[in-house]
Parts: C-alpha cells; structure tokens; sequence
C-alpha cells in the first residue's frame, strides 16, 4: 500500500531536498513548497538522479506571505516544515530573520492544524540549545536545554530558531493539540551536496577548500551528516512515541582543525588548501574586525562543547555516520559539482 503525502516545505534547500529523497525511497508521495514554482523543473530533475519522483508535487508559497499555504497542505498526512532563512552573514535587522522564521512556521502550523494534518516535523537547530550558557559550562548540552536568547552575543539567527521552535511548541500545546509535534536540532549539516545549490552550511568545507585562511580557529561545533538529518525526520514522523519529541543531531563535536584534517586525508592532493594548522585566538579577533565571517567564531574560541544523544539514539533507533566521514563526503561533492 503506497504511503500518504508528506508536504516538505522548502524543497529546494539542502537539508529539505534530502528529506525528499529519503521520504521517496520511503514509499511516501512528496509535495514540496518552492517560493517560485519556476524552480520545480531543476529541484524535481536533481531528485530524479536519486529517487522515483512520479509522487513528487509542487506547491508555491512564502513564509512571509499567508497566500498558498492551505492550498499546500491539502490533502497531505504530514508535514515536514524544513524551510527557515540561514543568512551567510548577520543582518542588520534582526527581524529581517526572526519574523519569516517565527511567522512562518505559525503559518504552516495553522494551514496544517487546518487541513487536519496528522503528524508534523519541525527542522530546528542546535543553536536553539546550546548558546547563551556560561562559557566554564562542562555538562553535556541534552533535548532539555535551551539558547538562553537574552545573552550578549546570542546572534539573530541563534534567536530566529530558538523563538521559532519555542511558538510551534506553544501552539501545539494549544490550539494545535490534536497535531503530533516532534523537532529535530541539527548541528552544523555535513555530507554529499546533491547539486549546485549548496546553501549556508555548506560554506565552511568550500572556504576551507579554497584556502580562504591560512588556518582554522580553536572553534569546536556539533556536526552530523545531512543523510541522518533526513533520516531523522522521517523516523521522528513514523515513531510510536508522544508528542513533543525533540531530537538532537550530533555524530559528534570536532574541531574545526578536525574537519580539516578529515578533508585532507581523505582527498589528497585535491585539499591541499585545507588548513594544516590551527590559527592563533588573537589573529582570530584581529580577521573578525574586518571579516564578518571571522567575528562570528570570536565568541566560540576554545569553548569545548559536549552533546549528550542517548535519547535521541534510543528513542529513533538511529546510528549516527561518522562526522570525519561526513566532512569528507561533503568536501568530495564541492569538488565533484565543480564548486570550488
């Protein structure tokens, strides 16, 4: 029996276009939201090259617009709401990311509890649990911990995710109660580039190839491959647990100078770019006065970060592909699509 229709907002982000592929080979029939259906020609031929798209659909719609959204969701069992904006640099304005983030996902929330969705995953972050913390914290950061919004330096996109998750849960536990809720908190999302259209998180692995600096800063992050986040929404949609799940993405925590050297090992000759060295916390600071990039690791230098998954592992039942393998292969798919 063919399964039922899962609505994935932002089907052409690197993140959604691997939920697509993974709910495809799944069995399930798959409409993705596209700001601009013009795009649905190169999103449904990149997916084709990886899975059955005769049950993959289009729908137009925008986060910052309520037109579309219940003409998305009908006739959809689930939702997965993948789309939030991830800025390659801070902006100005921080509502410029909050709003559509926050206001977006209320109105997929609305649209889903409308059509009477059964089941909805939401893409949160990481960001949404382990910023704001006392820099001497040593406790493993768990599904229990919160981004503590209100800290000095907490950044706009750390906010955006944080306050985005906090509404759906909020709206869940009110007038969307009959709506199975479950979130999945990615770190940063390694792994194989399906086409050309890498997205944000995508861009550390290219600097590195590029050789943009001259070393990597004493900077440890959560990292996961984008294959298990995919596979994470869908064993979160299918599990037979409560609602209000929310699942943390993390292989493991690398260095910075980790992934490097996972990239360089596994490619040769083709890294030879890659840093080899870690770069001094003051040369750091000095780059972040005039590179937006660069300030944006200031506040993370030397802070070792641990992540606690036990329960996401036994409550999904997943196994986690090595973050060095997942650095390699993402590092491998720039060079295959010619990115770099």
């Amino acid at each position: 029996m063919a399964k039922p229709t899962v609505l994935i907002t932002g089907i052409s982000g690197f993140i959604a276009r691997h939920c697509a592929v993974e709910m495809l080979n799944a069995g399930y029939g798959v409409r993705g939201t596209l700001r601009s259906v013009q795009r649905s020609a190169e999103v449904s031929a990149s997916l084709s090259r990886r899975a059955d798209v005769s049950r993959l659909s289009f729908a137009q719609a925008d986060l910052d617009s309520d037109d579309g959204w219940d003409a998305a969701v009908a006739g959809c069992a689930h939702v997965l709401h993948v789309a939030s904006p991830f800025p390659a640099k801070q902006p100005r304005d921080e509502q410029e990311l909050i709003r559509p983030a926050v206001q977006g996902t209320l109105r997929v929330l609305r649209a889903a509890t409308g059509a009477g969705v059964e089941r909805l995953v939401q893409t949160s972050s990481m960001v949404a649990v382990m910023y704001g913390h006392p820099r001497e914290r040593t406790a493993p950061f768990t599904e229990a911990d919160w981004t503590r919004i209100d800290t000095p330096g907490v950044t706009a996109y750390a906010k955006s995710k944080t306050l985005a998750e906090r509404a759906a849960r909020e709206f869940v536990a009110g007038e969307g109660a009959r709506l199975h809720y479950a979130s999945v908190n990615p770190g940063l999302v390694l792994g194989p580039a399906l086409d050309r259209d890498i997205g944000t998180s995508a861009e550390i692995v290219q600097m590195m190839l590029r050789g943009k600096y001259p070393g990597a800063p004493r900077m440890a992050i959560p990292c996961i491959d984008v294959r298990d986040v995919a596979r994470m929404h869908r064993l979160a949609l299918e599990v037979d647990a409560p609602s209000g799940g929310r699942y943390l993405g993390c292989a493991e925590c690398l260095w910075m100078i980790d992934i490097a050297r996972a990239i360089r090992a596994s490619l040769g000759e083709a890294a030879r770019k890659v840093p080899s060295r870690v770069l001094p916390d003051w040369a750091v600071r000095l780059a972040g006065i005039f590179d937006p990039t660069a300030r944006l690791a200031v506040p993370e230098l030397g802070k070792e970060l641990r992540v606690d998954t036990a329960l996401t592992r036994r409550t999904l039942g997943i196994t986690f592909i090595p973050a060095p393998e997942a650095a390699a292969a993402m590092a491998k798919s720039l060079l295959d699509l010619k990115l770099v």
